[in-house]
């Protein structure tokens, strides 16, 4: 141990290098409160440093796993006290933007609200977005192909990236650094890293694709009466504001009235309906993009689809309406799933799934939210026991969920948490390529152990 320690301080320095009592002061994740256990957490300056510690790691048969803003919600940053952590926290510097090529080269550690706010005096727009940005890192919504928000206009992680420097856990540094938005120069290695949770290599620098900041923003909150008004009013949307809607959101009514209320978030309508969308609009032509927008939502609740709505005519009332959506503190502690499945299912595998919690765990049951339009719900299990309910609730919500076609994981991973499912998802030949690719960067599996795979 005392070896393990002198060698990552020659390697990072004293400052660079966190243990014993010092570690434990550290909380393990944003969902996690207890102590961080490792034999030591280094905090690598540089990709070289990154290098140098993943060799010596691999020489040694000394396992590794990698953090970032942790933030994740499938375990997948949880040590062990026999692993050696890599946080890349002190790895935030933001190296360039381009706004020729409309590119942003940044370093792993790069807090995404961070970026944001860099690239927002100079007209651009990274339209990775989400409730734990002002936590989670670049890198970490690299090895988590992150989704958020705004997937339904600009796609997810995997369709903004476009240069990637990685290392291998042998120390090798594979770097794919390239601005141009087409390279089909053989394999697209950089894409084996995206979503792959650490398990393959380190990412340590990112080119992300840049988009010019709109200059209108049209947000509301809408109330309807039904799961198919809800179709029908995103499909309208979706025809209607010629690719300028950026967010679809949608809330069952127990968790908009879990997080309203008495001593919670203010409601901006009613607590009383069966459903809440979010709708964002975002275009180049204030004007127009404002009267379209409202046309369109008086159009919706003269036709019926509409109950009720309000439109932000502030940023601060557009806050006051996203904080609804993004902060749910108020229904924590719970069991956290994140699921896709085609939209027409969505309410009813929730309607399915509510009562066969309450007749199989008596007194638990699901409230329901999520970015529906890109197909991705999340799901709170109630009430937080510790463990005594979490294996039997993911037995009910994968159980029901394979009945309509869905996925174990839309856009936060496996990580630990749901490595035994992954087989609802992936088949055996697949399962077996995905080890294939582990075994030849990573033979000694000392990377990430335990996650994705056992």
């Amino acid at each position: 141990m005392h070896a393990l320690i002198s060698e990552l301080t020659e390697l990072v320095g004293e400052s660079g290098l966190v243990s014993d009592a010092a570690l434990a002061e550290r909380a393990t994740s944003y969902w996690n409160s207890d102590p961080t256990t490792a034999r030591a957490l280094v905090k690598p300056a540089s990709t070289q440093e990154v290098s140098a510690i993943l060799k010596y790691c691999h020489d040694h048969d000394q396992t590794v796993v990698v953090q970032g803003g942790l933030t994740g919600v499938v375990a997948g940053c949880e040590a062990s006290e026999a692993d050696v952590i890599v946080s890349l926290e002190r790895m935030n510097q933001i190296e360039e933007i381009d706004d020729i090529e409309n590119v942003a080269t940044v370093q792993a550690g790069v807090i995404l609200q961070n970026l944001h706010e860099a690239l927002e005096p100079k007209g651009l727009l990274f339209p990775l977005d989400l409730g734990a940005r002002g936590s989670c890192t670049v890198g970490g919504n690299v090895a988590t192909n992150a989704g958020g928000i705004n997937v339904l206009r600009y796609g997810m992680m995997r369709n903004l990236v476009l240069g990637l420097e990685v290392v291998l856990m042998d120390g090798t540094v594979l770097s794919s650094m390239y601005p141009m938005l087409k390279n089909n120069t053989g394999y697209d290695l950089k894409q084996l890293f995206i979503g792959s949770e650490g398990t393959l290599g380190v990412v340590t620098r990112i080119m992300v694709r840049l988009f010019p900041q709109p200059t209108s923003r049209q947000s509301a909150m809408v109330a309807l009466d039904s799961f198919d008004k809800v179709m029908t009013l995103l499909n309208r949307l979706q025809g209607e504001l010629a690719g300028t809607l950026s967010a679809f959101e949608v809330m069952w009514q127990n968790y908009y009235e879990g997080v309203t209320g008495e001593g919670q978030h203010r409601p901006p309508l009613a607590r009383d309906y069966p459903f809440y969308t979010i709708i964002e609009a975002e275009g180049f032509d204030e004007a127009n993009d404002a009267a379209r927008f409202e046309r369109l939502l008086e159009n919706a609740f003269e036709d019926g689809l509409v109950s009720d709505a309000v439109i932000a005519q502030s940023e601060r009332e557009r806050q006051d309406v996203w904080i609804v959506r993004e902060e749910f503190d108020p229904i924590l502690p719970a069991y956290l799933y994140d699921v896709s499945l085609p939209i027409k299912h969505m309410n009813d595998y929730a309607v399915e799934l509510d009562q066969r919690l309450r007749s199989e765990l008596a007194g638990t049951y699901p409230v329901v939210f999520g970015h529906i339009a890109d197909g991705n719900l999340h799901i709170f299990v109630l009430p937080y026991k510790n463990d005594e309910h979490h294996h039997a609730a993911d037995q009910v919500l994968y159980e029901t969920l394979a009945k309509y076609g869905g996925s174990v994981s839309a856009e936060h991973g496996i990580g630990i948490e749901k490595r035994a499912w992954l087989s609802m998802n992936r088949s055996e030949d697949e399962l077996m390529l995905m080890r294939n690719l582990k075994q030849v960067l990573d033979p000694k599996h000392l990377l990430n152990p335990g996650r994705v795979f056992a």
